[in-house]
């Protein structure tokens, strides 16, 4: 059963119904003008759920067409047909009979609403929507390039020759190739029996020594804008690890003195870091 969810009323096509089948001609679709007229007459109500829906199995067997165009690309068939069929419910609640043929109106709608579903719902990695079609033009350069069996697979300068783009707009289109799906990272990663691991393993670990840089950089400027004296107790303190008893006999000061520069300095390093 077909329900139209995306306006107020239902459209219901029992899967044995003449509708569903394909044995629909175009006549059946020659005879819905009239169809058409009268849906705009009508309000809301049973009448008019009633002729929609009769428009809607006159039209479904176009709208499966369109559909099958978009066959294998890692869609379920069933599934691309009710999106199909989403898009002619929606083309058959906007036309207006008096701009001309149902048709003309409703393949780019449908087609529409199709590559839509492909465009927000397929995609595992999300990319701009300017890289997807940059991903469109080289995906189909590649197959019109390869046409004749035996065809070595096109040179990224070979496809931005063939479709107007640049070397680099190719190399985008060609990573996003591979965004359209993803690998778990159970897969295993490698062609050696003997030492098979999964893509998980391959990935590295978090190393501490980037927070030391990232805390080094951070505090450096605060570290510059110390007065000499204090920048000098610091390095004794903490790079030629030096007691404070030491650093207080070279600058001739108290212990207790040299205790609270240090405290000092650092507190105002911390605090200059963390803003």
């Amino acid at each position: 059963m077909l329900t139209d969810t995306t306006t107020g009323g239902g459209v219901h096509l029992p899967h044995d119904s003449p509708a569903s089948r394909s044995g629909h001609t175009r006549d059946d679709c020659v005879r819905t003008p009239a169809l058409f007229s009268r849906l705009t007459r009508l309000k809301e109500g049973p009448e008019r759920d009633a002729v929609r829906a009769e428009l809607v199995a006159a039209w479904l067997p176009m709208a499966r067409r369109i559909a099958s165009r978009f066959r294998n690309r890692g869609e379920a068939a069933e599934d691309l047909n009710q999106v199909a069929a989403v898009g002619l419910i929606k083309a058959i609640d906007r036309f207006d009979p008096a701009r001309g043929a149902f048709e003309s109106y409703a393949v780019p709608t449908i087609t529409g609403e199709v590559k839509r579903h492909f465009r927000d719902r397929m995609w595992a990695v999300r990319v701009p929507r300017r890289v997807q079609e940059l991903r469109n033009q080289v995906r189909t350069a590649r197959r019109e390039l390869t046409e004749r069996p035996g065809t070595p697979e096109p040179s990224t300068s070979e496809i931005a020759a063939h479709t107007g783009l640049t070397d680099e707009q190719v190399t985008e289109g060609l990573g996003a190739l591979e965004s359209f799906s993803t690998l778990s990272l159970d897969a295993t990663a490698g062609d050696d029996a003997a030492a098979v691991r999964s893509l998980g393993d391959t990935l590295g670990q978090v190393d501490p020594s980037y927070d030391v840089v990232v805390d080094r950089e951070a505090a450096k400027l605060a570290l510059r804008a110390l007065p000499e004296r204090e920048r000098a107790v610091l390095y004794m303190r903490f790079f030629e690890d030096m007691t404070q008893s030491r650093i207080a006999d070279r600058l001739g000061v108290s212990q207790m003195h040299v205790s609270r520069l240090i405290s000092r300095s650092c507190a105002r390093v911390r605090r200059e870091a963390l803003q």
